[in-house]
């Protein structure tokens, strides 16, 4: 006689049901998706001012300003890190000189729009000293990593002053002096806390950067004016520039979704 065949243990039949919950909820996600960006093609389409071979010819022009996008993203970002952990240092300060410049960069970014912040980086400040005519994409990246870095302080400050008070403490019973302390105890436990604030930064620094277009740095909206202008198909440049932004923001907030579980479950 053949023996019984034994059940599934409880927590495997439980992680079965899990998964397969999960794949269905991935599968009406995509379903959604799919629905809504058929609809809007063909809401487009419907319009028959939509010219697809115009597309097929420029789309990879428009591309190409995707690398362009990417880079002045990454080194605006690096500039901006830097300014921030300078300005969340001079901010929680006792020093009444590095709280006041802190203080006054801070509140002049953030109450001044970020196209004229750019505009006086490119076209202004040129005018003072022939030394400060800078190339358009240098100019782009010191405007961007400029303002994201004030925006950046109060995530640094905030995350520097997130390390508890007893781990400073038992490094001033043990001798260390304070920069030593910052060094290795504050700064990486607060770089660690403001990395997933950062990489919500660096996405939002993805969609503004096509506010450097207007100095002429040929990212993806550039390119998209310069193709779609004078050949009066401005509608299909456009969306093909909204596209590449929006792809470009889906991959980047994937990562960032990981970094993020990542991090959390060491903090677990």
């Amino acid at each position: 006689m053949l023996e019984a065949a034994q059940p599934r243990p409880l927590l495997e039949r439980i992680e079965r049901s899990r998964r397969a919950a999960r794949q269905w909820s991935r599968l009406q996600f995509a379903a959604i998706w799919v629905a809504i960006l058929a609809g809007i093609i063909l809401a487009f389409a419907a319009t028959d001012n939509v010219d697809v071979e115009w597309i097929r010819t420029w789309a990879p022009f428009i591309l190409g300003g995707a690398g362009f996008t990417i880079l002045i993203c990454v080194l605006s970002i690096a500039l901006a890190t830097v300014l921030a952990l300078v300005g969340a240092v001079g901010r929680l300060s006792t020093k009444t000189v590095p709280f006041a410049i802190a203080s006054f960069y801070v509140s002049l970014v953030r109450g001044t729009p970020l196209l004229v912040q750019i505009y006086i980086i490119f076209f202004v400040l040129p005018q003072m000293s022939p030394v400060l005519i800078l190339p358009a994409i240098v100019g782009g990246v010191i405007g961007l990593g400029f303002n994201y870095g004030a925006y950046m302080t109060e995530i640094f400050r905030a995350g520097i002053q997130a390390v508890p008070r007893g781990q400073i403490e038992a490094a001033e019973a043990l001798g260390m002096p304070g920069p030593l302390i910052f060094r290795r105890i504050v700064l990486p436990q607060a770089v660690r806390i403001v990395i997933p604030a950062i990489g919500n930064d660096f996405i939002s620094m993805i969609k503004d950067s096509a506010l450097v277009s207007t100095i002429g740095v040929q990212e993806v909206l550039w390119r998209a004016q310069k193709a779609g202008r004078p050949t009066l198909h401005t509608p299909e440049a456009f969306i093909i520039a909204a596209l590449v932004y929006w792809v470009l923001t889906i991959i980047f907030s994937f990562f960032q979704e990981r970094l993020e579980r990542r991090m959390a479950r060491g903090d677990r």
